[in-house]
């Protein structure tokens, strides 16, 4: 099977890659990290958050730093697997150029 058929379509935005490249390097990363890092609205980053919760790539874990609410994500086990498993097509297809 060709690898540009392999790849998965999850990751061909650019901020669910970045978000999914973020998680794979840190435990967890919260929401204002994102929010800063790819410069996005709440809603905008929210809307590619919940797309890769649905897809059950990423968990969120709800706390409180002092009084403050703290959203953070982390790589499931799942979702590490696809993003590797993309990576490495990618790599393959680079190849064949």
């Amino acid at each position: 099977m060709h690898p540009a058929s392999q790849l998965n379509k999850a990751f061909e935005n650019r901020i669910r890659l970045g978000i999914m490249s973020l998680l794979m390097v840190n435990d967890w990363v919260d929401f204002v990290t994102f929010k800063e890092t790819f410069d996005l609205t709440d809603g905008n980053l929210a809307s590619h958050l919940i797309a890769l919760e649905k897809l059950e790539y990423i968990q969120i874990r709800k706390s409180f730093v002092g009084k403050k609410p703290n959203t953070s994500y982390a790589a499931t086990k799942l979702g590490e697997k696809a993003f590797k498993d993309h990576l490495d097509n990618l790599e393959k297809l680079l190849k064949m150029q």
